[in-house]
């Protein structure tokens, strides 16, 4: 479900997947490529959140922000980069996450936390508010703490499961789209 909210209403890119299931509130903008999976609650109803191509926001996931108000003035949007995979049930609260970035099932990601690209967050792991992560590290861990330096072959991966997530996802729209073809017809019989 794809709902406005206040006066915004959410905006998708070119050949964006998202399951029929998930709830997409407000002010969210989705960059192309990008796919949302079953479940999942995206909701930009009190600041703005801005998701980029290629990135994958796996089921069960939920994704908040942090309004402005007399304790945080600004309050904290949140922004996910380009060619991300976001694991099952992650938890993400108006947060900063970088390009090219894995975040781990059920992980949580809290208030004013920036992650740098090329990061790999273990699975389970909790990042404090206000945490830095440095590019080119896995972090494990809950509280997270760096656990060493990504491999050669671990940066590598970072293209694939973007490609791959774009590749299913692109299935899930062809087969919809020859569904809704075939209604069609039968409506028309």
């Amino acid at each position: 479900m794809i709902k406005s909210f206040r006066g915004k209403t959410p905006q998708l890119g070119a050949r964006v997947w998202v399951d029929d299931s998930a709830v997409i509130i407000g002010d969210v903008v989705i960059g192309e490529d990008s796919s949302v999976w079953p479940l999942v609650a995206i909701r930009g109803d009190m600041h703005h959140i801005h998701i980029g191509a290629r990135t994958s926001i796996q089921d069960n996931s939920c994704l908040h922000i942090t309004h402005a108000s007399a304790y945080k003035p600004d309050g904290h949007p949140l922004t996910i980069g380009d060619d991300v995979t976001i694991g099952h049930m992650a938890m993400l609260h108006g947060c900063q996450i970088g390009n090219k970035v894995l975040v781990g099932m059920s992980t949580t990601i809290l208030d004013g936390a920036i992650i740098e690209d090329r990061v790999i967050i273990g699975a389970g792991s909790l990042v404090p508010p206000g945490k830095r992560l440095e590019s080119g590290y896995l972090y494990l861990g809950s509280p997270v703490k760096q656990a060493r330096a990504l491999s050669e072959k671990e940066i590598e991966y970072f293209q694939y499961a973007g490609l791959n997530y774009v590749k299913l996802k692109d299935e899930y729209l062809s087969e919809a789209t020859q569904l809704s073809q075939n209604n069609k017809e039968k409506e028309t019989q």
